[in-house]
């Protein structure tokens, strides 16, 4: 499989989205991105969003060798891959390393919020000068060719709300109105035989994954897993150990929320393969922010931009790479700093589009859509 193709293949011009104020998109220039529509028949993307931003320390990015106050209570565990090592809390895909990338460098140095890093990771900026950039999703539904009555841009099971401040969650069209918003599938996985529903597990995650397959191999183009769609007082991702708001702790991570991801993304890798759909599509998970190295007094942590990881599978991505390294707390990048912009553009890269090659008026000034470039390592 050969990385995603450069923007000169489909011959999309500068011009296609600029307007005053707004971001759109020339009739001109959707029929110059008609010209890449096998491509876009063709691809796919299952977007994960761990939302409320897991700990890199209990998922991807263990320090064994850390005091325990940083490492934590969990041990790291060796993978199919020499040499790398994940937390213990997720052997099935310890067992499928040969068979996905991780990024261990993601950082930024906004705000420490939710909203910000869901918008960075999704629209590949903020907000600025009251204009919201457009989700991923909908710049591909926007240039997808309409051939079919299936959703080129889908969220499972909704759209994000209550995560913590009432900031645009990069969850929607943005200026292009609401035709091109992603389309909210709160229903379950329609019929599949009990084996491939135990598979994925009888639980929120395995139900949201294995409904990610089915659309995928119907014909959508883009489908982003919210796999919690509010984070206010429920155990998610968002460990703070506060009883009143986010009462997760590590010990959450270890008895439900990694086991339960452990499997479903496993059989959500397996499956795929199985039915001839992995090389086709592109699987990210990742969430908006990792957690600090230092475990609170309440067997938590705290919002931290300074570091976190992504696992990416799929679409002929090099098994076992690793891009990025951080420091021996994964409290900061000591080697390729990602920006979450680079994970936007790499999911439009792997449809042919690159957000540079667009602009985009904020106020008086013209600046590219996507600041950044596709992670081409992970084709190496």
């Amino acid at each position: 499989m050969t990385p995603p193709p450069s923007i000169t293949e489909l011959d999309v011009s500068r011009r296609g989205f600029l307007r005053a104020g707004v971001v759109g998109l020339s009739l001109g220039d959707q029929s110059a991105f008609a010209r890449g529509a096998s491509l876009l028949h063709r691809r796919r993307v299952i977007f994960i969003l761990m939302a409320g931003g897991p700990s890199q320390l209990e998922t991807f990015d263990p320090k064994p060798q850390a005091p325990s106050h940083i490492r934590g209570p969990m041990r790291a565990i060796a993978t199919s891959v020499p040499g790398l090592w994940l937390n213990e809390s997720l052997p099935k895909l310890a067992e499928r390393a040969n068979r996905f990338a991780l990024v261990r460098s993601l950082t930024h140095d906004y705000a420490p919020i939710h909203e910000t890093g869901q918008q960075l990771l999704q629209c590949g900026r903020l907000m600025e000068a009251g204009v919201r950039f457009p989700h991923f999703g909908a710049i591909v539904a926007k240039a997808a060719p309409k051939k079919s009555k299936t959703p080129a841009n889908v969220v499972l099971p909704r759209l994000l709300c209550e995560t913590g401040t009432h900031h645009h969650r990069g969850q929607s069209a943005g200026g292009w109105g609401t035709e091109w918003d992603p389309v909210e599938l709160a229903s379950g996985p329609s019929a599949e035989p009990d084996a491939v529903r135990r598979s994925y597990g009888e639980t929120h995650f395995g139900r949201l994954l294995l409904q990610a397959r089915q659309l995928v191999e119907q014909g959508t183009n883009c489908v982003t897993v919210n796999l919690f769609d509010t984070l206010h007082g429920r155990v998610t991702w968002d460990c703070h150990g506060d009883v009143n708001c986010a009462p997760g702790t590590v010990f959450d991570y270890r008895d439900t929320l990694c086991p339960q991801f452990d499997q479903a993304l496993s059989a959500l890798l397996d499956d795929l393969q199985r039915r001839g759909l992995l090389d086709d599509t592109l699987v990210v998970a990742t969430g908006e922010f990792g957690r600090t190295p230092r475990l609170n007094d309440h067997a938590g942590r705290d919002h931290w931009t300074g570091c976190w990881s992504a696992l990416i599978a799929g679409g002929g991505v090099t098994g076992g790479a690793v891009i990025g390294a951080s420091d021996d707390s994964a409290s900061a990048p000591i080697d390729r700093p990602v920006a979450p912009a680079e994970i936007t553009a790499t999911m439009l890269g792997w449809f042919g589009i690159d957000g540079r090659e667009h602009e985009v008026a904020i106020g008086s000034k013209a600046e590219s859509l996507i600041p950044a470039e596709p992670l081409r390592e992970l084709w190496a």
